[in-house]
């Protein structure tokens, strides 16, 4: 479980409502959360909206694809390399052939694939092509995922904005009683709320995490086509370490 991913919604909640009653403002809370009308503009608004935009399959798996954003990231680079350099050591001492006992232990998919065809004596070029290929599609449909959450920040402001004007337009119709003017224009920016809060506490924040998994992912994969490679080759192990160790190191990496 990926504890930021938990705690950072419920601390963003908290402390906005933290503020709302240190400014006193405690009574507009159950107000903003219970509006159903403001609910129902707000985030009916925006899933039809990405139906609109994105074919069921892909709505259905970003929506899935919270599991990753809530789950650990699936593989630790410097881990990766270990491994890599395990294997390329056995390689290097014994044969490429040693390796088909531990491909069965390989818990990263793309490296015991890797692994697997280059025992089976598969030309080097093809395992690499086959990689990059994985690589560039996997890439690409987490690309789709991050940019339905990354659409989720963009159009739920804006259909919380509509929600806004609706209501304001309810109001302009008791211009001619004064004491409904003020609680109508309040509840008139409850849809703006909605629509601000789902924008940059969920759609946003959710988007960028899963980028930068995403991003983490390919370049675990990467590692992966460098270390077939130069095991492939025949490179000592300190070669192949030097290459890899770029991306253990890279700057905001999870490690």
């Amino acid at each position: 479980m990926d504890l930021g991913a938990i705690l950072g919604p419920i601390i963003a909640v908290g402390m906005i409502m933290g503020g709302m009653i240190a400014k006193h403002a405690a009574g507009l809370i159950p107000e903003i959360l219970i509006n159903l009308p403001s609910i129902l503009i707000v985030i009916g608004g925006t899933v039809g909206a990405l139906m609109v935009a994105y074919p069921i399959p892909d709505y259905i798996n970003s929506l899935k694809a919270i599991g990753t954003y809530a789950k650990a990231s699936p593989v630790n680079p410097e881990a990766l390399m270990t491994e890599i350099l395990e294997l390329a050591g056995i390689a290097r001492k014994e044969s490429i052939l040693a390796l088909e006992k531990r491909v069965e232990t390989i818990l990263f998919k793309p490296l015991a694939t890797g692994i697997r065809m280059a025992v089976d004596g598969t030309d080097p070029n093809i395992i690499r092509d086959a990689l990059e290929t994985e690589a560039d599609f996997e890439h690409e449909e987490a690309e789709v995922s991050v940019k339905f959450w990354e659409d989720v920040g963009a159009i739920a402001p804006t259909i919380g904005i509509l929600g806004a004007v609706i209501g304001l337009m309810k109001v302009m119709g008791v211009l001619d009683q004064p004491e409904k003017i003020g609680p109508g224009i309040s509840v008139a920016f409850i849809a703006t709320v909605w629509g601000v809060g789902v924008a940059n506490i969920f759609g946003i924040p959710i988007g960028k995490r899963l980028k930068r998994k995403a991003s983490i992912e390919h370049h675990a994969r990467m590692m992966v086509m460098i270390g077939i490679e130069g095991i492939l080759s025949g490179h000592n192990p300190k070669l192949i370490e030097a290459k890899l160790r770029i991306f253990v190191h890279s700057p905001g990496g999870e490690h």
